[in-house]
């Protein structure tokens, strides 16, 4: 599976997890760098996000502290369409998938 694909100036990073950190917070600050470094490779940042896809484990326990995570991280200028849902993941010890589209940067 790919990790980055471009296509017609659209970046498109596969979901994104990390089972290193135990707790919600601790996971998407992890996993958020690991899109800023795909972003990176791929030629764009979250500054040009188009969508994001999020899944928590536990929506009801997580979401809360997981958004503040993600308000903190988001480029408050250019805020993505954003869908989160519950779901269950792969891993038991996995709290948070993301997966993220971004225009190629025209800089």
């Amino acid at each position: 599976m790919s990790r980055i694909v471009k296509h017609n100036g659209i970046v498109y990073i596969s979901g994104q997890t990390d089972a290193t950190a135990e707790d919600i917070e601790g996971q998407t600050r992890n996993v958020l760098a690991k899109v800023d470094d795909l972003l990176g490779q791929a030629g764009t940042s979250k500054s040009n996000l188009l969508t994001s896809s999020i899944w928590l484990k536990d929506i009801g326990r997580d979401f809360k502290q997981m958004n503040a995570v993600w308000n903190d991280w988001v480029d408050p200028d250019n805020k993505p369409v954003r869908a989160t849902a519950e779901a269950a993941m792969a891993r038991p010890q996995l709290l948070i998938e993301i997966q993220v589209t971004a225009a190629v940067s025209e800089d």
